[in-house]
Parts: structure tokens; sequence; C-alpha cells
């Protein structure tokens, strides 16, 4: 049988916790942050680079870029 004083013993795992004093999501959103910024720092890949080229050149022959509606474009 467990006494209710068994968690205040110097021995137990929850007299050794310290108390929470800051939000979890704290931690979260630092983790998430640093994450992000790390994320920021890597170069864009060439393949994605090349998608992108490729979309503006279908763009701009389509008239896209010069603010001309295609006719398959809808409204």
């Amino acid at each position: 049988m467990r006494l209710m004083d068994d968690d205040n013993k110097a021995g137990s795992s929850k007299a050794r916790r310290a108390p929470l004093t800051e939000n979890p999501n704290d931690a979260i959103s630092r983790k998430l942050q640093a994450l992000y910024s790390s994320l920021e720092q890597e170069a864009i890949p060439d393949r994605f680079l090349d998608l992108l080229e490729k979309l503006d050149e279908v763009e701009q022959a389509s008239g896209a870029g010069t603010g001309e509606v295609s006719p398959n474009t809808r409204r």
C-alpha cells in the first residue's frame, strides 16, 4: 500500500522535480524558432530554382507577367 508521504521522501522522483515556472509552450516555441532559423540559412536546391525559372519563362510566354489574362485563366 502506498502512503501519501511516499511522494515527499528525499529519494522520491516527485520530490526531486523542480516546479514548472514557465509555460510549456514557451519551450516549444523556442525550439520551433531555432528550427525555422536554421532552415532559413539553408540554400535553395538547384532543382527547385530550375523549376521556378521554368515557371517564370512559361508565365512570360503566356503574357501572365504583363497583366494580360490568358484565355485559359478563369476570373
